[in-house]
C-alpha cells in the first residue's frame, strides 16, 4: 500500500526544463517533449501505474486497454499542465483561452462580505485560478492552505521568472493549529481561502465517504474548518480543454447546514464525481485513494 506522504512529486530541476523549452521552442512545441517523459513514467514508475490504472479500470469502469492507454494520456496531460501554469507565470497569459462558467457565484460570495472558502481539488490546473479573475476585474486575495512545503520552493523560482508576482498567498498546515488565526483574520479581511479536499495522509484526522462506488478517506480539516465558519463554500475547478484553453467552473455547497462536515464531504464528493466523469484524464492523485491495492 502507498498512501500520500504530504509532499508531491516536482521539482525546481523539472520547472526549469520547462522554462527553457517554452522560451527557446514555444508552449505547443514544448508538448512534444512530453510524449517522451510520460513514456518513462509508463515504462518505469509501476506503482503509480498500478494506482491510475486502478481509478480507470475499476472506478471508471474502462477496458482493459482503454484504462492502459489512459495512464499513458493522464502522465500526458499532467505535463502539459505543469507547463501552461510555467508559461502563464513566465509572462505567456495571452496565449491562453478562458472561459467562466459559475462566476458570479464567487462574485455574490464577496458581496456577502464575509470572506469565502473554495474547495477543489489534484485535478485540473487551479493554480492558474488567479489568471481567470483578472480577466473580470476580481480583484480579491486568495489564500491557499496546503501541507505541501515544497511548494514554498517550486513557487519562489516561478517568481523569479514571473513577469507579474503571484497574488495567491498560502497558509500552511501548522501543528500548533496556528494557521486557524491565519484563516480567521483572511476571512475577516473579506479574502478566499481555499482547500483542496481530496487528499488524506496517513497520521491526519479523517472523514470518510463514497467516490466513484467506493469509499475513500478525505482529510477531515477542509470540511470541519469550513462547515464551521459560516461563510459560503464554493467548489472551483480549472479545467484543461483542447489546445491552449481553460474552463473555470464555480458550484455553490447547497443544503449543508452549519457544523455538518459530513454532509459538506458528501456534497463535495458528488460534485467531484460530476468533473472525473467529464475530465477523466484530469485526475492526479497517484496513489492508492481507495486503500484498495494489495
Amino acid at each position: 500500500m502507498n498512501k500520500w506522504k504530504g509532499k508531491s512529486k516536482g521539482t525546481i530541476l523539472g520547472y526549469r526544463i520547462f522554462v527553457f523549452c517554452i522560451r527557446n521552442i514555444g508552449i505547443k512545441s514544448s508538448y512534444f517533449v512530453l510524449y517522451f517523459v510520460a513514456s518513462y513514467y509508463f515504462l518505469f514508475l509501476k506503482k503509480s501505474n498500478q494506482y491510475i490504472f486502478y481509478y480507470f479500470r475499476k472506478r471508471l469502469g474502462f477496458s482493459f486497454w482503454k484504462a492502459k492507454f489512459s495512464v499513458f494520456k493522464s502522465y500526458n496531460i499532467f505535463g502539459k499542465i505543469l507547463i501552461d501554469k510555467t508559461a502563464i507565470a513566465a509572462g505567456l497569459r495571452n496565449k491562453f483561452t478562458y472561459e467562466f462558467d459559475g462566476i458570479e457565484n464567487l462574485k455574490n460570495l464577496l458581496d456577502e462580505k464575509k470572506g469565502g472558502v473554495l474547495i477543489s481539488a489534484h485535478i485540473g490546473n487551479f493554480e492558474i485560478a488567479e489568471h481567470f479573475f483578472a480577466d473580470i476585474d476580481f480583484d480579491c486575495q486568495i489564500n491557499l492552505v496546503t501541507t505541501d512545503q515544497e511548494v514554498t520552493v517550486i513557487k519562489e523560482y516561478l517568481d523569479s521568472v514571473a513577469v507579474k508576482k503571484s497574488n495567491i498567498k498560502f497558509i500552511y498546515v501548522k501543528d500548533d493549529m496556528s494557521h486557524i488565526f491565519e484563516i480567521n483574520d483572511a476571512l475577516s479581511n473579506n479574502e478566499l481561502i481555499c482547500f483542496t479536499g481530496d487528499r488524506y495522509f496517513e497520521g491526519s484526522k479523517y472523514l470518510e465517504a463514497e467516490l466513484l462506488g467506493k469509499t475513500a478517506k478525505f482529510p477531515a480539516g477542509p470540511f470541519l474548518i469550513a462547515s464551521r465558519l459560516g461563510v459560503p463554500v464554493v467548489y472551483v475547478y480549472v479545467m484543461k480543454e483542447k489546445n491552449l484553453h481553460y474552463h473555470l467552473y464555480a458550484r455553490v455547497a447547497e443544503d449543508v447546514k452549519k457544523r455538518d462536515a459530513q454532509g459538506l464531504l458528501n456534497s463535495y464528493t458528488k460534485n467531484l464525481e460530476s468533473m472525473l466523469e467529464k475530465y477523466p484524464l484530469q485526475w492526479f492523485n497517484y496513489f492508492d485513494f481507495w486503500d484498495d491495492i494489495e
